[in-house]
């Protein structure tokens, strides 16, 4: 289990205390960075030449006490930003800024080997520019997001990330194109290994499903219904010789209306009585019986069902890839 976070409140004075640890390690970090660009330079003969020309006291001073002393003045900084890491590890482990006690030297991973009095390691004192911004924009001193070469530098990062991550995404969904049209049959694969197992599940759903849609949508059009049923058995009743005959009796045309009122009337029961059984375990048990027998014939597979399948799908990653290619950077920054 990770360690939970912490968030503590540090009393006014030991707050006063870390402000001016922190400014403090700020100007010996701007002091150290100065000396080391200033000796480098003092190294080349061109440069050290013009320094003793136009200032040989200072250029004596300067070689005598600071050149030749160098490893010495160095060390001591270095003194100081090993004692900074280890306040800075102590004051992780107090706060559990991190999940494992000993992340804190891998996260600043810089400090540690600017530490590291070697020609080569102390050029990685430059990246304590970043820990020297960072502790400023903690400090609240400065708000590098207000900084223009900060926007330059967010507008310019967000576009790679987002070409980076466009180019991975389009050949990640390449290559599934590629192996759709290379492999076996797709479609028997899916049916076999995805909806075979859930077919019961299924074929309820669809059961269900359906008794729903049409006991709704025969509730919702029920008068229609019955109008077009009533005007169904009135013009079966109009178009039969029969009728027509039994019109010309006496007492014909009373009989026949009595008839197709009845006859009308008996049909629009049946519909009704019809439509109330599909709420019946019967209706119900026959329905899964159909929807298990048509769920049967519509997975079955063969070459032109497996040809249309993979084609659908390396369609659908076409129409994927192309709205990934879309450099939505431009619609941002134009």
């Amino acid at each position: 289990m990770p360690s939970p976070k912490v968030s503590r409140t540090l009393p006014p004075g030991l707050e006063r205390l870390h402000l001016a640890w922190d400014l403090l390690v700020i100007v010996l970090v701007m002091a150290n960075l100065a000396l080391l660009l200033f000796d480098s330079l003092f190294l080349l003969p061109p440069l050290n030449d013009a320094f003793a020309a136009l200032a040989p006291g200072l250029h004596a001073t300067y070689d005598r006490y600071v050149h030749d002393n160098f490893i010495a003045i160095d060390l001591a900084f270095v003194a100081v930003f090993v004692l900074d890491v280890l306040l800075g590890w102590a004051a992780a482990i107090a706060e559990r800024r991190y999940h494992r006690w000993f992340f804190y030297p891998f996260v600043h991973w810089y400090d540690v080997l600017g530490c590291i009095p070697l020609s080569g390691f102390r050029l990685l004192r430059v990246l304590r520019v970043f820990s020297l911004l960072f502790r400023l924009q903690r400090l609240g001193l400065i708000d590098v997001r207000r900084w223009q070469l900060y926007a330059i530098y967010a507008k310019y990062y967000d576009i790679l990330m987002e070409e980076l991550s466009d180019r991975v995404a389009i050949r990640l969904l390449g290559n599934m194109q590629e192996q759709i049209r290379s492999g076996d049959s797709l479609s028997t694969r899916v049916i076999d290994r995805v909806v075979m197992p859930r077919k019961q599940q299924l074929v309820q759903e669809i059961t269900t499903r359906l008794e729903e849609m049409a006991g709704s949508a025969y509730e919702r059009n029920r008068d229609d219904a019955m109008r077009y049923v009533s005007a169904l058995v009135g013009r079966t009743v109009a178009d039969s010789q029969e009728m027509r005959r039994l019109r010309r009796l006496p007492m014909g045309e009373l009989v026949s209306r009595g008839m197709e009122s009845s006859l009308a009337e008996l049909a629009c029961r049946l519909v009704n009585e019809a439509m109330a059984g599909l709420r019946s375990p019967e209706f119900k048990a026959l329905l899964e019986r159909l929807t298990e027998s048509g769920f049967d014939t519509w997975v079955q597979v063969d070459k032109h069902t497996d040809r249309v399948t993979e084609q659908v799908l390396v369609d659908m990653l076409e129409l994927v890839k192309e709205q990934i290619a879309v450099k939505q950077w431009r619609r941002r920054y134009d």
